[in-house]
């Protein structure tokens, strides 16, 4: 670890960072010290202390409980979303950049359109005509990542599908789907896997976002987003309720982000 940390500083403090996050998020059950949704009208509002280590908020919930578990929620929002965009994402660049032509100018144009709108503006719009609730709000990030997850495959695809284990499988009359996803995707996997990563830091963002604008997870569920939209009309009077949330989602994003590009280096022979 310690030569890792001199070569790859990136990467060493985002596993670390999330190597804490992961822990915490599982272990919540086992070392939350009150239940999640356990509440004490007469303990609300409470600053950190013996009782509530990180304080308490409007409800009287345990700051340090709530956050535990809203890390849960985030890890497995983000974490869902990121994989159906890539199960979206993958096979539509990889068809297209393998196809080439008018279909991949088809395809492309489809990806572009759907490029052309914000991914957490399309995701807000998908989730709005769905409804609100943690399902659809996956759904409406994992659908938001997956164009430009199909344009980075497409890109890539076109740089491998010339090459001559290619043309070789080609030759010995193997099959298209097993050239696709036998010969060539297995080669673009540095590249999505460090595109994946850095997605997830996204995803965690726009899910917080969307539970921040009351369409995403729904109460008494803990969530970062939604616990810094309950705590902002007592910002002033406790900050504790959205400092918690607030700086635990900011942490979990930037882990995530020194990750993807300590990945990135590692694969490139940088670190």
């Amino acid at each position: 670890m310690t030569a890792l940390a001199r070569a790859n500083p990136p990467l060493t403090i985002g596993i670390l960072i999330l190597g804490c996050v992961l822990t915490f998020a599982v272990l919540a059950p086992l070392v939350a010290p009150y239940g999640v949704a356990e509440q004490n009208i007469l303990d609300r509002l409470q600053r950190p202390g013996a009782k509530h280590l990180l304080g308490t908020d409007q409800y009287g919930r345990d700051l340090l409980t709530r956050t535990l578990f809203g890390g849960r929620t985030a890890l497995l929002l983000g974490l869902g979303a990121v994989a159906l965009g890539l199960l979206l994402g993958v096979p539509i660049g990889l068809a297209s950049g393998y196809a080439g032509g008018r279909t991949d100018e088809v395809i492309m144009r489809v990806v572009d359109a759907f490029l052309s709108f914000p991914a957490l503006l399309m995701a807000l719009m998908i989730v709005t005509a769905l409804g609100a609730s943690t399902m659809h709000a996956l759904l409406a990030i994992g659908v938001a990542n997956a164009p430009g997850i199909a344009r980075i495959v497409r890109s890539q695809t076109l740089a491998v599908k010339h090459e001559e284990f290619v043309l070789a499988a080609r030759a010995q009359g193997d099959s298209h789907p097993y050239i696709m996803f036998g010969e060539i995707l297995p080669n673009l996997l540095p590249p999505i896997v460090i595109e994946a990563t850095i997605r997830v830091g996204f995803a965690i963002l726009a899910s917080a976002s969307l539970s921040f604008l009351g369409l995403g997870v729904r109460p008494p569920t803990a969530d970062w987003g939604l616990m810094i939209r309950e705590a902002r009309q007592h910002i002033f009077l406790s900050p504790w309720p959205l400092l918690c949330p607030g700086l635990a989602l900011a942490l979990t994003i930037v882990g995530f982000n020194l990750f993807g590009d300590g990945v990135r280096d590692r694969l490139a022979g940088r670190g």
